[in-house]
């Protein structure tokens, strides 16, 4: 035990870099049980879609949606002007609504806002357009 502390005193740098990891790992997994909507891979993304009256909302930029084209019958609604746009969707509360970006890693963040804005089921489609893609499913380039 004396060589931990004599560790830690004469390295404080590497100390607190480790507690850092160890609390943003913390952070991640604390926030990965307590969210509040589902994440689905493209297939199974596929059967909500066609069990439910679902909206699939796209949330890249506009740029991105133009070049890679989108899930067809996709509301494109970027995720920097969500928030102000969250009217346009009001009526799918009780829907089943499946978000998407390019990668997956930006539609979290939109799944947070719905949920926070009262919509109940929300779906986060893993891996986004290039999972979708991988999975060799259909874009619409409209």
């Amino acid at each position: 035990m004396d060589q931990y502390l004599e560790f830690v005193a004469n390295h404080p740098l590497l100390f607190g870099l480790l507690a850092a990891v160890i609390g943003a790992i913390g952070y991640t997994e604390f926030s990965r049980l307590t969210r509040k909507f589902q994440v689905m891979g493209p297939q199974q993304a596929v059967r909500a879609m066609n069990q439910d009256d679902s909206l699939v909302l796209d949330v890249r930029e506009e740029a991105e949606a133009r070049k890679n084209g989108k899930i067809t019958g996709a509301r494109h609604i970027p995720l920097t002007k969500l928030k102000d746009r969250l009217s346009e969707i009001d009526k799918h509360k009780d829907k089943t609504v499946i978000v998407y970006c390019e990668s997956g890693s930006r539609s979290g963040q939109a799944c947070n806002t719905l949920v926070k804005n009262g919509f109940d089921k929300v779906i986060d489609l893993r891996g986004g357009v290039l999972g979708w893609q991988s999975e060799g499913l259909p874009l619409s380039k409209r």
